[in-house]
């Protein structure tokens, strides 16, 4: 465990410096900024554990559109349909953590910290809440100024397959292995019946079904999805707390989304599957390495973005 610890030290501090962020970003102007977002997380949380999916899944929105710039944030203006009102964004959750963290923090060092940052960091202490690896992120991203509804064609669609998920990814600079890993991240949260429905009738010429999916589930999935579009199931039986489990039903044949049990069913991840499932150590230590690249993308410096005031509108 020390080994892994000091391996995953090294690996961060790689990036220090990258961007002009570093772990100590704050540690002079604004000190309490990490206590401030977690004990807010951590109250949100307390509060509505189903958010920790939410705050997870947003910082991975954000950042696979225009770089970790939080213009996921920005509301949507009478002349610009911004990033949040994209269909492929109208389940994301946990805006208003955000803004509380954000009122707290101006409250203690008005203009210093970026949502971006805010964003981060909510992101991995929800991780932690949940159960999840503790791990340390750079700091110093500027917030974003652009917020456009077609930008969010770059995220991956439920209906990827393996190869499309590995091409896209890696667009991003990331490998094999961090694409399975960051996958991972499902082990929190819901899927709504209109990113899986295509599965349990009519798949295709030769089946009603789709063949990967285990009959068992696909009829629990079916009688869920009476209720419409927008009813949810699980990714994983353990909803609310960040395990293997995800990667376990994938080996079931128990994966909700066509993006999920392709992961199995393709013989280039299926070996990552299997490890992450056997070995929930080795799951984290990658999660968290994926998670601190994820958070480099495209980062903004200089005039390239700004500290916003309110998260919600660019100053």
């Amino acid at each position: 465990m020390m080994i892994s610890i000091l391996v995953f030290c090294l690996f961060v501090s790689r990036f220090s410096g990258i961007y002009g962020l570093s772990m100590n970003y704050y540690g002079m102007r604004c000190p309490m900024v990490e206590m401030l977002v977690r004990n807010t997380v951590n109250r949100a949380l307390d509060s509505d554990p189903s958010l920790a999916a939410g705050l997870l899944r947003m910082h991975f929105h954000d950042c696979f559109v225009e770089g970790c710039d939080a213009s996921v944030l920005l509301d949507s203006t009478k002349d610009n349909t911004g990033e949040k009102d994209s269909p492929a964004n109208l389940s994301l959750r946990g805006y208003e953590v955000i803004d509380a963290a954000k009122d707290l923090i101006e409250d203690q060092c008005p203009g210093i910290v970026s949502c971006a940052d805010i964003v981060a960091m909510a992101a991995r202490d929800a991780v932690l809440w949940a159960g999840g690896p503790l791990y340390d992120i750079p700091k110093g991203r500027k917030d974003g100024r652009r917020s456009k509804i077609e930008d969010t064609r770059n995220l991956p669609s439920p209906f990827f397959n393996s190869s499309e998920l590995i091409s896209i990814f890696s667009k991003h600079g990331f490998s094999v292995q961090d694409m399975v890993s960051l996958s991972g991240a499902h082990t929190l949260g819901v899927a709504r019946c209109s990113s899986f429905k295509n599965r349990l009738q009519k798949f295709d010429s030769s089946h009603e079904v789709d063949p990967t999916l285990d009959s068992t589930f696909a009829s629990t999935l079916s009688k869920t999805c009476t209720a419409g579009d927008n009813a949810e199931v699980p990714f994983d039986q353990t909803r609310n707390f960040f395990d293997n489990s995800y990667f376990n039903g994938l080996r079931r044949s128990a994966g909700v989304l066509s993006s999920d049990q392709t992961l199995y069913s393709s013989p280039r991840t299926r070996g990552l599957v299997n490890a992450y499932a056997m070995n929930t150590a080795r799951f984290f230590f990658d999660f968290q390495q994926a998670m601190v690249k994820m958070g480099l993308i495209d980062v903004k410096e200089g005039n390239q973005g700004e500290v916003r005031q309110n998260c919600r509108v660019i100053n």
